[in-house]
């Protein structure tokens, strides 16, 4: 009996902490970067809870009921769709960033269908993105968010209740920077493409003969594309504020938490 309680505790708590890996990795473009079968999107959910509850103590306890169960369920998904938010608010500056680009360069008429999302998206953006996922790998992020994932362990216990508005207030400063951090990967572009709309703004008034419709959207589309390939080899630093403010909003919604009591790993 006490072989079964054990399993069904062992049991639980992988598929709780699967909820929680899972709302994290969804929330992200991280785990939608390579179209893969959903068969093994859940292998590799289930392969990092199993990974992660190895280290977790498991105690024989009487059934919870299924209502515990599911309440359990519920904050698990909770915490890890907050967990997820902040990063996918720092990949939507990068959004932001495309977009701003795409709409200054005439580019937001021209839409490519993304493999991924299934859906059409503007070309920068969709450069952006991908930009933002490539970076993301290299500079080891994934190892961080693996890492981050099973310190949250430490601060949330598997099933245990949680502060939502302590969790949330880290969340709401990031989005409150979201457009700012947005604006600065693409600010010297934008800048470059406003001096050019001086420019032609003058040529316009002194020959007004000139169609300076035809003219301006070709100007644009090379200044700006030049401008960006420059831009390219100084974005580093605003690159990696952007994927600094996923470990300020997570440290934000660790400190937030109660301190564990009386639990060794």
């Amino acid at each position: 009996m006490n072989a079964l309680q054990l399993n069904s505790s062992w049991l639980s708590l992988v598929g709780l902490l699967a909820l929680r890996v899972a709302a994290t990795l969804m929330m992200t473009p991280v785990f939608y970067a390579v179209p893969l079968p959903a068969s093994v999107r859940m292998s590799l959910v289930v392969s990092i809870s199993v990974a992660l509850a190895a280290g977790l103590p498991v105690v024989a306890g009487p059934w919870m009921g299924w209502d515990a169960l599911f309440f359990a369920a519920m904050s698990e998904l909770a915490l890890g769709a907050m967990l997820g938010l902040g990063i996918l608010l720092a990949f939507g500056a990068f959004a932001v960033a495309g977009q701003l680009l795409d709409v200054q360069l005439g580019f937001g008429i021209a839409q490519i269908v993304d493999p991924v999302t299934k859906r059409p998206v503007p070309i920068l953006t969709s450069a952006f993105g991908y930009l933002a996922v490539l970076m993301f790998f290299l500079v080891n992020g994934h190892h961080a968010l693996l890492r981050g994932i099973g310190y949250s362990l430490e601060r949330f216990p598997v099933g245990a209740p949680w502060s939502v508005a302590g969790a949330a207030a880290p969340v709401l400063k990031q989005a409150a920077g979201l457009f700012s951090l947005g604006f600065a990967l693409a600010a010297p572009v934008v800048f470059c493409i406003l001096l050019v709309e001086f420019a032609l703004g003058v040529v316009g008034r002194n020959l007004p003969q000139m169609n300076m419709f035809t003219m301006g959207i070709p100007v644009k589309i090379i200044v700006g594309l030049v401008a960006l390939s420059l831009w390219f080899m100084g974005i580093g630093g605003v690159m990696t504020r952007t994927y600094a403010s996923i470990a300020a909003t997570w440290d934000g919604i660790f400190v937030a938490a109660p301190a564990p009591q009386g639990r060794g790993r």
